[in-house]
């Protein structure tokens, strides 16, 4: 369902019936962007306040739904203020959470950045509250939280991703824009990942929106570089490894191709792929499904993301070992204006 609202969306697929949905959805999205408005407006007009946390926060989140690599950028993070001496503390709203608890995020997060401490809670003002004042928090790392503007937040970051930055070039649901493009106004700072997936042209183009926009000397360009194969038993090998060989690929994220284009830069040979929606919860009947695939198409291995891994917890799939490509953000361009920022919001957490 997800790839065929992706294909709606998109326009790829094409028939009466389809523009007649596409049509539906059109009308659909001004419910939701009046919604929007009038939430913004509030806040914009202040009607409404934002609360403040008593420490700095910064604010991770995207435009679009699905995966823009906020997960990785947040890690990145993390362990820059740590390394610095600051207790840090990361807020989510745990979205599919797999139980009270956690969810592959936070299991990811975990993994990433370890030790940092991390509230799942639909109530970030609340587990705010508890980072600073039971845990002694110095700085909030809000996830995925543009669109929550309940926090004063001191640095606003925004993803953009570039194999798809504006959602079909619509809000939900007729797109997958969470709220109209020029919204990116409020960002303090911009991320394109995936910057090297895509061409020169595109770039420029997508930067060309930005500057349409306001945003101008706060762009900041990533890519996510793949560092090392990783298993269910903590165990490495390097991600050479996968040269040549046969692999059965999938994942259930946001954004599936830019996995499987990452998987095919290595210079594996795909011998399948397959796409489960995303934070998918994998279950028996999947394993059967893909463990019959990899026999079918012969694989010497299965890849996964790391996302998928720890909710997965086999080292085999099919009798072939499952193996996760575990990345890593790269600064493309723009590392003093992303300096500049994390030293700023350094020195207001000195001062408190």
């Amino acid at each position: 369902m997800e790839q065929f609202a992706r294909e709606v969306m998109s326009g790829r697929r094409r028939g009466l019936a389809t523009n007649f949905l596409r049509a539906a959805l059109w009308s659909a999205q001004w419910p939701y962007r009046c919604g929007v408005a009038c939430k913004n407006s509030a806040f914009d007009f202040g009607l409404r306040q934002p609360l403040g946390a008593g420490v700095p926060v910064i604010s991770v989140g995207n435009l679009t739904t699905g995966g823009t690599g906020k997960t990785p950028v947040v890690a990145f993070l993390a362990n820059w203020f740590r390394e610095a001496g600051i207790k840090v503390g990361l807020l989510s709203r745990g979205y599919k959470s797999l139980n009270a608890q956690t969810n592959d995020e936070k299991l990811v997060l975990d993994q990433l950045c370890s030790g940092v401490p991390h509230w799942l809670n639909s109530d970030r003002v609340e587990s705010a509250k508890q980072a600073v004042k039971d845990a002694g928090c110095e700085l909030l790392i809000l996830d995925d939280a543009f669109q929550h503007r309940r926090i004063f937040r001191d640095l606003d970051i925004v993803l953009i991703d570039a194999l798809n930055p504006w959602g079909y070039g619509h809000c939900l649901p007729r797109g997958l824009l969470r709220e109209p493009i020029h919204a990116i106004k409020r960002a303090d700072l911009v991320f394109i990942t995936r910057a090297d997936l895509v061409c020169p042209e595109e770039l420029t183009a997508i930067r060309a929106e930005l500057v349409r926009h306001q945003q101008v000397a706060t762009v900041v360009e990533f890519s996510f570089q793949p560092m090392a194969l990783l298993n269910c038993q903590n165990e490495t090998r390097p991600v050479i490894d996968v040269v040549g060989k046969r692999c059965l690929v999938f994942c259930g994220i946001g954004n599936p191709t830019s996995f499987e284009q990452t998987i095919k830069r290595l210079g594996a040979n795909v011998a399948d792929f397959i796409a489960f929606p995303d934070h998918h919860h994998f279950t028996e009947a999947d394993l059967r499904h893909l463990g019959a695939r990899v026999t079918a198409v012969s694989a010497d291995m299965v890849l996964v993301t790391q996302k998928d891994l720890v909710k997965l917890r086999h080292a085999e799939i099919g009798n072939q070992p499952c193996w996760a490509v575990t990345i890593g953000p790269k600064v493309l361009r723009g590392d003093q204006i992303l300096e500049h920022h994390l030293w700023r919001t350094l020195n207001c957490c000195k001062k408190q």
